[in-house]
């Protein structure tokens, strides 16, 4: 999914929500794009919190009637030096990448996307979509990794239950079942559904910072009262998380991973380590997708380049202009 906000400074934190390690970040609506714009709820980056772990972007959307917003079409753009994870709750989205990768989008399976040196992509929810709901993760890779070679990676989690919960962990570890797909730091990825008045105490890393984004209900995180659509912050240090529905039943996504440690900077759709290296990613990408001064009308006109050909008809999506000044290193 391509980032349409290039000022996350603008996010809010409730300034009320911060104790006892534990914190509420209220999202922000930003639009995707074009006349009919699909609308996204944004909660991470914001202004003091950029990373929870390596996860550096959290946009929340729907449940939206496809026939009120033309649902998801984003056309082809780049990425580098992150990872993309996209899950759905309702509907279906098609992905097709420049490393040669085509694949659907279903809710309870995750597609995760290694953008490395250099990728570029296509979302798309298809005609059989009447609904789309969902949410698009980033995760930043760390120095070591953030040139490997782009990728992909699909994965349907198993269902744990218990009497008034389910689960389905994507990435990482919970609960006694470990996701088989690849990150390049630890990371915890995992859908949990509560039951109304369910209440559920997680055996969690102490070395873990968690986010969770709740979708349906209202949750007590860690005592804490987190809403539809806020993710709540809890830092490194517990040894269990306690969560604990209202009056409703609850769906929420639980991330985690321990404090990132190195700065970055993030702009647009790409993620590096300077102004000068995101200056040059953008420069790349706009030879590849112009000509004689206009972008192509089909990105399969695209040239051969860092971010590859998309096989699609789309025409890609040219890189904003940058700001005037520097862009800032975050942590």
């Amino acid at each position: 999914m391509t980032n349409p906000e290039r000022d996350p400074d603008e996010l809010v934190l409730d300034p009320c929500a911060a104790a006892e390690g534990v914190e509420i970040l209220t999202p922000r609506e930003v639009p995707l794009g074009g006349p009919r714009a699909m609308r996204v709820r944004r909660t991470l980056p914001q202004r003091h919190r950029s990373l929870i772990g390596a996860w550096c972007f959290v946009d929340h959307y729907g449940p939206d009637l496809v026939a009120d917003t033309g649902g998801m079409v984003v056309a082809p753009h780049p990425h580098t030096g992150l990872q993309t994870v996209s899950w759905l709750f309702t509907g279906e989205v098609e992905h097709t990448d420049s490393a040669g990768h085509h694949a659907l989008v279903r809710p309870g399976e995750v597609n995760l996307m290694t953008g490395g040196r250099g990728i570029s992509h296509s979302e798309v929810s298809t005609e059989a979509t009447s609904t789309l709901h969902g949410a698009q993760l980033w995760v930043a890779l760390p120095d070591a990794s953030r040139d490997v070679a782009p990728g992909f990676a699909h994965h349907a989690p198993d269902a744990v239950r218990g009497e008034d919960w389910e689960a389905r962990v994507f990435l990482g570890s919970l609960l006694g079942e470990s996701s088989p797909v690849t990150t390049h730091t630890p990371l915890l990825g995992a859908e949990l559904l509560l039951d109304a008045g369910a209440a559920v105490e997680l055996d969690v890393d102490p070395a873990f910072e968690h986010g969770v984004l709740v979708d349906t209900g209202v949750v007590a995180v860690a005592g804490r009262e987190a809403k539809a659509a806020d993710l709540a912050y809890v830092a490194p240090g517990p040894t269990t998380l306690a969560l604990a529905a209202g009056a409703e039943p609850v769906r929420l996504l639980l991330l985690g991973g321990p404090p990132f440690g190195e700065s970055i900077v993030m702009w647009w759709n790409f993620v590096g380590r300077s102004h000068e290296e995101i200056v040059g990613f953008r420069e790349e990408w706009q030879r590849q997708i112009t000509r004689d001064g206009q972008v192509v009308p089909d990105s399969r006109q695209v040239a051969e380049g860092r971010f590859g050909v998309v096989d699609h008809a789309l025409p890609p999506i040219p890189a904003p202009a940058l700001p005037n000044a520097r862009l800032r290193e975050r942590r």
